[in-house]
């Protein structure tokens, strides 16, 4: 049914054309911020989200493999793609999409309304080509290698990291998977005009002040709560109960609370520290865990007999891009971006067939 809707939607001409272009949007959020991006298409051969990838497109977090095909149920015989993947650039400097605010006069307008349900403003233009070529200048600057390694202290050899996964990342492994699944179809010369071979995504900038990074906590059901402590602090070299210098594990139980001190951590984040160890106890010893947002909300749940929630610290936006770098990616359910109605709306599509 959806994709004979598609279909339909096609056919009746439902669609606007707009060949070959970038969409610059702006987004007033229900808390007045405004969060500017830039639509357009990435090329998912330069995508990989395979932990310890050294492509220029990587994801953030780990993929969980048994969600991409259900996706792809729906998307492989998809005449369009309507998508919600938002990709981050690391540009403190604001040189690739915020310079296109004050020239919005130069651009075609082609949206300006209110959204629904708790949505904000949304508005976008299309970029004249003079703006696409700036546009393209300031990502190749972006990408140069020597200012790469130089910026994030890395290896002479280390491969540039230009986007990565905010938001979505299942819906672009989806998107790969389909397009790898017609390359097997299709001679190797017509790789390069496959339209699957592309996907449609929303490019912000790390460093958007609307770009709000929340922690989700941890916590774990149906175990003896001080066993969990003690296990903890005995897989771990060095750690050791209080705060210290070193990766912090604050925890609450119904018997109380406190905090455990990881002073040499491999991992860069702490819940790098925290997640390996809690899925090794949870499949020997049983129990079960959830991601909480929200910290008092995981305290209630904590102040349950048989309960224990590991209270996390947000991560800083500037450590994204260097745990990526050097972790590979995030353990799953790190960090959130920003509140539900925060994210895209379905405004542009793209043929995929």
């Amino acid at each position: 049914e959806v994709n004979n809707t598609m279909t339909r939607y096609l056919r009746e001409e439902r669609f606007r054309t707009l060949p070959a272009s970038l969409i610059y949007v702006e987004r007033r959020l229900d808390n007045l911020r405004l969060r500017r991006g830039l639509v357009g298409m990435v090329d998912l051969e330069q995508y990989d989200y395979e932990p310890g990838s050294s492509a220029p497109i990587r994801a953030t977090e780990g993929t969980v493999l048994s969600r991409i095909p259900p996706r792809v149920a729906v998307r492989k015989n998809a005449p369009i793609e309507l998508p919600h993947v938002m990709l981050l650039a690391d540009d403190p400097d604001k040189t690739v999409i915020e310079p296109l605010s004050a020239h919005t006069r130069d651009m075609t307008p082609l949206y300006d309304f209110e959204l629904m349900e708790q949505g904000g403003h949304i508005r976008g233009w299309q970029l004249s080509q003079a703006q696409m070529t700036q546009v393209a200048d300031a990502l190749c600057r972006l990408a140069d290698p020597e200012a790469f390694r130089a910026r994030y202290h890395t290896a002479p050899d280390a491969s540039v990291l230009l986007f990565a996964v905010g938001d979505g990342n299942h819906s672009l492994a989806t998107a790969k998977e389909c397009y790898q699944r017609q390359k097997k179809l299709s001679p190797p010369e017509q790789w390069a005009s496959l339209p699957a071979r592309y996907a449609l995504v929303e490019l912000n900038n790390l460093h958007d002040q609307s770009l709000e990074f929340e922690p989700i906590h941890r916590v774990v059901f149906g175990v003896e709560p001080e066993r969990v402590v003690e296990e903890l602090l005995s897989a771990l070299p060095g750690a050791y109960r209080g705060e210290g210098d070193g990766h912090v594990l604050r925890f609450s139980h119904a018997g109380g609370k406190g905090a455990v001190t990881v002073p040499r951590p491999e991992a860069q984040l702490e819940v790098g520290t925290l997640q390996p160890f809690l899925d090794a106890y949870v499949k020997e010893h049983g129990g079960s865990i959830d991601y909480i947002h929200g910290a008092d909300v995981a305290r209630d749940l904590a102040a349950r007999p048989g309960n224990i929630a590991f209270l996390l610290p947000a991560m800083g936006k500037e450590q994204l891009f260097p745990t990526v770098i050097r972790d590979g990616v995030l353990p799953r359910k790190t960090f959130s971006m920003g509140e539900a109605h925060d994210k895209r709306f379905y405004l542009e599509a793209r043929k995929i067939r």
